[in-house]
């Protein structure tokens, strides 16, 4: 399903195709580039919060060795 995404920064807005009905983590405005976490349940967005370039690091550097860890 695609998913309209505001950005909160620029106001553009952008799409996010998901599988799945809900969606917890990173976001990057293809506009402006700002970062952002998302929250989305049941096809809705419930929180859009600013996210720092290091937590992002951090998130993509987490969801790597969980990808190495199933491959076990």
């Amino acid at each position: 399903m695609m998913l309209k995404i505001k950005c909160p920064k620029c106001d553009v807005e952008g799409s996010l195709s998901l599988i799945e009905p809900s969606y917890h983590g990173p976001y990057k405005c293809w506009k402006c580039r700002e970062l952002f976490t998302l929250n989305i349940e049941s096809n809705v967005v419930k929180s859009c919060e600013p996210l720092s370039q290091e937590e992002f690091e951090r998130h993509q550097h987490i969801e790597s060795l969980k990808a190495k860890l199933k491959q076990r």
